[in-house]
């Protein structure tokens, strides 16, 4: 039990910054955007996190840094998708590369630098009396509360506020969206910015939380992973948080198989997260291949306005 309750805590650890990037990837594509440069977005998140706290020491100062650097790309990628209706797979894929460069450039000065203590957590007293969940919940970090938290506003406001309902008609029919008085480029602007800090503020989380040390191409590969769990999520808040706490369960599992002395290299316990992950993927397409994707109908596609169909 001692152990499951370790592997657990660990997972939820693994699984917060994921878990903020999908959110944020979920906000974007109900737009109507692609969203495929989240894997640079977290490696600035985590740069400029690393960056600001080394030389300032103080919380609130990264997270508003982070919140500004991811702002100026959300809006970047926003004024080539939304403004210049270039392609948005090539320009997700731009801004892939672009954060990767960058941050490998700007990182080089603090590379193997700790930060320990960084992200002070929520002790909960009460809640230790509570068998099992006490000590998993009871002495959290506050983004992994943050998290918790958002996964519900999201919810609350994509389903059941008239925001919510707007946006998901720019995300399915943006022409009729823009009959109805709604600002199709306003939206779409909000949510790529909006979207981009919240996958920025992932990436801090990853290093300031889980590995609080730069290294070149820390992320590996959970950019692209959250890009997949969007699609595993059928694009749902909900779902999003057991999609991204499974993949951190799967990550904590080939830790755990190292620590008890399994012969089994390395390299390939790394890999049983993504595997599993894309067979999944593999699997639920199967299956729903003759149902709707859940997908918004017009995400990828650009909006003119001046354009009949």
């Amino acid at each position: 039990m001692e152990m499951l309750t370790q592997i657990l805590i660990s997972a939820i650890s693994s699984g917060t910054p994921l878990l903020l990037a999908v959110l944020g990837g979920i906000l974007i594509e109900r737009s109507g955007i692609t969203q495929l440069g989240a894997e640079g977005l977290m490696l600035m998140g985590a740069v400029i996190a690393c960056l600001v706290y080394i030389h300032t020491g103080s919380l609130a100062l990264t997270l508003l840094c982070v919140l500004a650097v991811s702002g100026v790309l959300g809006l970047l990628h926003g004024f080539l998708c939304v403004t210049l209706h270039a392609n948005q797979v090539v320009c997700g894929l731009a801004m892939t590369i672009f954060g990767a460069g960058l941050s490998a450039y700007l990182g080089k000065p603090v590379s193997g630098q700790p930060l320990v203590g960084a992200v002070p957590k929520l002790d909960l007293p009460w809640l230790e009396n509570v068998p099992f969940l006490g000590k998993i919940f009871a002495h959290l970090d506050l983004f992994t509360w943050f998290s918790f938290v958002l996964v519900l506003v999201m919810h609350v406001f994509i389903h059941r506020t008239s925001w919510g309902l707007h946006l998901r008609a720019v995300g399915d029919n943006p022409a009729t969206a823009d009959v109805m008085g709604i600002s199709v480029v306003a939206v779409r602007y909000a949510c790529l910015v909006i979207g981009s800090m919240l996958i920025g503020i992932g990436g801090a989380d990853l290093l300031l939380v889980y590995t609080p040390t730069w290294n070149e191409g820390m992320t590996s590969g959970r950019g692209w992973i959250a890009v997949a769990l969007i699609i595993f999520a059928r694009w749902n808040p909900i779902r999003a948080l057991a999609c991204a706490y499974f993949f951190g369960v799967l990550d904590t599992l080939g830790f755990r198989v190292q620590l008890i002395g399994s012969h089994i290299p390395s390299y390939f316990l790394k890999m049983i997260p993504y595997i599993v992950t894309i067979l999944v993927l593999m699997f639920l397409g199967w299956r729903n291949r003759n149902k709707p994707s859940g997908a918004p109908e017009a995400l990828g596609v650009p909006y003119i306005r001046e354009q009949r169909f």
